[in-house]
């Protein structure tokens, strides 16, 4: 067919929510996205499948007291909304935690999926509980990452192609939204030529024909720009996080273009808060790429040291783990782009994961047995870390502080000066001794040890770093990690996208990381992790479920 009711532009975790619910209400729908169907689910399928979801079961069983109040305040505190475009913003926040403490974990459990019952405690803040970061653990790593994160939807989708509900149109790439009198009525674009290639690998951009579709409804699902390093160059805010990097590693495929962006604007569409955006300061680049440039992004426990790159450690807020922008803005201060983890054989096994479905194949393949094995009882890190360690060009590992200092040197450009290292790795040392201590990182080691989830699983007893019996001694060097873009198009609670004057555009909608989210930003300055995907979900819910859509 080349007319419906609804197209939606991206086939990634947001464009099958909505594309399922409006199939739900009966609505004929076309999904189009320039991959191969064996990228269907975009970026979400490399993701860890974490969800913020606030006063669960899973937190209640640990222990933890959370409710709606705390999360909306952890939320404001870290959006720090300013501006005048945060009107919508803000709206789809304190929308998106009423249904995180509310329907979102019932309806997603409905439909089969499920979570590790150890909740994980990611951004735990800047310092103050009306500020930035999570005051409790919130993150539920769903079991089967981020496929199992898709399943459920992918699943519903291929039953409405089954019933004729639902039209995938693969290697179709949109390059133009119709409209006629500033109202939208479809879309144009090329046919590229078929290329099979592993997901995640660039494919060609060879094209072999042209479509044009037509529709009173376009929802645009097309996600961010973190594969595209000049548009993040270009976005970068310069006056709060300093110049750019020089070098960058990519957390997400080339495919994750940013492209849509352009062509949605030259139909009318306003992007507010383009200058917020999240990428993190502890990747790695893979030993192994799927796509170009690829990094990983390590998942820290609290413990290892975290030192710039003339050596010099790394003052609080910037933990590991505690408060990302903060550390990013720091590290480029330096008038350097890369910054370096010192730890122990003891702090890796506990404390050092690896974000990606393809770097927890245990929780991929929802295997207690392997869990167990393989972060419980072996004597080493998982195999995907252990992997890093013997072949990742930023992993050193040595037996004393001479031999490390010497590899981080040549790996770093011989910044690091030995002496100053060990006086401060030294004076972190001597604070080992009691159960209390003026050291700010060690105090929130201590804290972290009480809850017994990173007792258990994510944060190691403390002990000195120079203590042969504690060894190995491991440095990593770290790079910036492009992902995520927080602002985007603005929006109503329904998806439609506003214009300049503020106006809703007839036939014309945006979910995902396009629409920032929600409302074009939704996460304001920060974010609290999880509520990616979980904006993914949420957004494409309320496109789909909205009233406006035709």
């Amino acid at each position: 067919m080349d007319s419906c009711d609804v197209i939606v532009v991206g086939g990634g975790l947001a464009g099958l929510v909505a594309a399922n619910e409006l199939a739900d209400r009966g609505k004929q729908v076309i999904l189009l996205d320039q991959e191969a169907e064996n990228s269907l689910g975009g970026q979400a399928f490399w993701s860890l499948g974490g969800l913020f979801l606030v006063d669960t079961p899973e937190q209640r069983r640990m222990g933890i007291r959370d409710s709606r109040e705390l999360a909306l305040n952890d939320w404001m505190g870290s959006a720090q909304f300013d501006r005048k475009e945060d009107f919508w913003p803000r709206k789809w926040a304190e929308a998106y935690v009423d249904f995180a403490a509310g329907e979102m974990r019932p309806w997603l459990h409905s439909m089969g999926m499920r979570w590790f019952p150890i909740v994980g405690w990611a951004e735990r803040g800047g310092g103050f509980a009306d500020g930035h970061g999570n005051s409790v653990p919130r993150f539920h790593v769903t079991w089967g990452v981020g496929p199992g994160t898709l399943a459920p939807f992918e699943s519903r989708v291929r039953a409405h192609v089954k019933a004729g509900r639902i039209e995938l149109r693969f290697r179709h790439r949109c390059s133009h939204i119709i409209t006629e009198n500033s109202i939208v009525k479809g879309v144009s674009g090329e046919v590229l030529v078929e290329d099979i290639k592993d997901r995640g690998q660039s494919t060609s951009r060879e094209i072999t024909g042209a479509f044009e579709l037509r529709a009173p409804s376009v929802l645009v699902t097309s996600g961010g720009i973190g594969g595209n390093f000049d548009l993040v160059r270009k976005a970068w805010p310069r006056d709060r996080l300093g110049e750019p990097p020089r070098e960058m590693i990519a957390g997400v495929p080339a495919h994750v273009d940013g492209r849509m962006i352009a062509i949605t604007e030259a139909a009318g569409g306003r992007v507010i808060n383009a200058d917020r955006m999240w990428h993190y300061t502890e990747g790695v680049k893979n030993w192994d790429p799927i796509w170009p440039d690829h990094g990983i992004r390590i998942l820290p426990g609290p413990s290892s040291m975290w030192f710039d790159a003339e050596g010099n450690r790394l003052k609080p807020p910037c933990l590991p783990g505690f408060d990302t922008l903060s550390t990013l803005r720091e590290i480029l201060s330096t008038s350097h782009d890369y910054s370096w983890f010192v730890m122990t054989q003891k702090i890796l096994k506990k404390e050092v994961a690896l974000s990606g479905s393809e770097q927890n194949p245990d929780f991929a393949a929802r295997s207690w047995g392997q869990v167990i094995r393989q972060r419980l009882l072996n004597k080493q890190a998982t195999p995907a870390v252990e992997a890093f360690k013997s072949h990742g060009e930023g992993f050193i590992v040595a037996n004393s502080l001479e031999e490390l200092v010497d590899g981080m040197n040549q790996k770093g450009g011989g910044l690091i000066d030995l002496e100053k290292l060990r006086a401060q790795i030294v004076a972190r040392d001597s604070q080992i001794d009691n159960p209390f201590t003026k050291d700010a990182q060690l105090m929130a080691v201590h804290a972290a040890r009480n809850y017994r989830g990173d007792r258990l699983m994510r944060t190691a007893k403390p002990h000195r770093l120079l203590d042969p019996a504690n060894g190995p001694l491991i440095a990593i060097k770290l790079h910036i990690l492009t992902r995520k873009t927080l602002g985007g198009f603005e929006t109503d609670l329904n998806g439609q996208v506003l214009n300049a004057q503020g106006e809703r555009i007839e036939g014309l909608f945006a979910a995902g990381e396009v629409s920032g989210f929600g409302g074009g930003g939704y996460h304001g300055y920060n974010a609290l992790e999880g509520s990616f995907l979980g904006g993914c979900i949420f957004s494409g819910r309320q496109a789909g479920r909205g009233d406006a859509i035709a």
